[in-house]
């Protein structure tokens, strides 16, 4: 049919085929790792500790406040753009405390479609083709590819194992890699902590350090935080808006999907000064308009809720973090009994497994040796992880024989993926 109307098109003098091919911005981009390696877990019935979703029940609280919202008449309407009162309104009760200053709830917050969304407008709104994003990899997969379509150019940083590597901390900055990486060109800076996929958790003076090269170049930061509230007991998550000089600059992303693990839900908010969340919200109304109305009432009843319980022992902020560090001890566990050492994380949904043990032998010419190892674990022992060389763009090196999995699983799939691993090496 296409070809058809095209000829028809070029007999009447129209445009050809070659002119309706689509925009050179996008040629390279069609693949997306976690379409490919849900397929391929499903393909194999494997069990998905790969795609960072939690597969258990959502908390009753949760429940009950859809069955609240929906007798709710505004719920049902359109809403403010850039973000439901209610919900906004609850998120600067929220959020002031943390970043020790009044957030105004209408002009320095929106809610998007997902955190997402939120680092999508970010890069989307302050990206022009030339400049230059500077990336920490191993970085989330989505943040090269915005940069890219919007004309950018990332420059990679890596972090690096200083000491053991056996401890996610201990994956630092060089800091004079990282000094130089900044240019005249430079735009953006990406920073995300609890990092995805070592687990990480920057400390104040990283974060400093970070903030004053960035207020030296004069350039803008967006900090995806998205797993702020799965930092382990006994640890501190500490956010580079509250260093000195750098909530001027600073975007935070966060996400309602990780923060009460429900991911589909697909709700996320961005925090700043009202001069770099206004042009976010010139991408956003142009793009969605708006987060769905009903989703967030609910969300907005569950965030005024871990406000009046703040610190106590039902808040599910005071839950999660155990529920994640008790997750991350299973997988921990079965991977010592197997004879694997992992990546001890601190806060998120991941942990890194080196699988050097494992003797696996592969032609790697052509392809990583860690994407051939996900290929064979998913299909001859049914587990299935993520390579983590495709969080890299240039450092793929220090991947070296590392997979990602993910410990925000129900008791049933930690089991079941803990005896996997326990006879792995059988």
């Amino acid at each position: 049919m296409l070809k058809t109307a095209t000829q028809q098109l070029c007999l009447h003098g129209g445009r050809c085929l070659s002119s309706l091919s689509p925009a050179q911005r996008i040629i390279g981009h069609e693949k997306n790792l976690w379409v490919e390696y849900s397929a391929l877990a499903i393909r194999h019935q494997a069990v998905n500790l790969g795609q960072g979703f939690p597969d258990f029940p959502p908390p009753d609280f949760l429940k009950d406040a859809w069955s609240e919202a929906v007798n709710v008449p505004s719920a049902h309407w359109y809403t403010r753009g850039q973000g439901y009162p209610r919900l906004v309104n609850a998120l600067s009760d929220l959020y002031s405390p943390e970043f020790g200053r009044t957030i105004n709830p209408m002009s320095e917050i929106m809610t998007s479609v997902g955190a997402y969304e939120s680092l999508y407008a970010a890069l989307t709104a302050f990206t022009d083709p030339g400049d230059e994003v500077i990336l920490i990899e191993p970085h989330f997969d989505s943040y090269s590819v915005v940069v890219e379509v919007c004309g950018g150019k990332p420059v990679y940083v890596p972090l690096k194992p200083e000491g053991d590597p056996r401890n996610a901390n201990n994956w630092v900055l060089d800091k004079a890699e990282f000094e130089g990486a900044f240019s005249s060109k430079t735009k953006l800076l990406m920073v995300n902590t609890p990092h995805n996929p070592i687990g990480k958790l920057f400390s104040a003076e990283e974060m400093e350090f970070i903030a004053r090269t960035c207020e030296k170049h004069n350039v803008l930061i967006i900090s995806d935080e998205v797993y702020e509230r799965c930092v382990f007991p006994g640890h501190e998550h500490h956010r580079i808006a509250t260093a000195p000089g750098a909530w001027e600059r600073t975007i935070t992303v966060g996400s309602a999907g990780k923060s009460f693990s429900m991911t589909g839900y697909k709700l996320g908010w961005a925090i700043g000064p009202e001069e770099l969340i206004s042009k976010l919200q010139t991408v956003h109304q142009t793009a969605v308009y708006s987060a769905p109305t009903i989703l967030q009432e609910v969300i907005a009843r569950c965030v005024e809720r871990e406000i009046e319980l703040k610190g106590h022992e039902d808040a599910y902020h005071t839950q999660l973090p155990q529920i994640m560090r008790d997750g991350c001890n299973q997988i921990m566990a079965a991977c010592k009994d197997a004879g694997l050492d992992v990546v001890e994380p601190f806060g998120g949904y991941f942990i890194l497994v080196d699988t050097s043990p494992l003797g696996l032998e592969f032609d790697t010419s052509q392809t990583e040796y860690d994407i051939q190892c996900v290929h064979w674990l998913t299909e001859h022992k049914k587990l299935a992880g993520i390579p983590l060389s495709l969080f890299f763009g240039k450092n793929k090196h220090i991947s070296e024989k590392y997979i990602r999995l993910c410990f925000a699983k129900s008791e049933g799939t930690l089991k079941t993926g803990g005896d996997i691993i326990r006879d792995i090496t059988q």
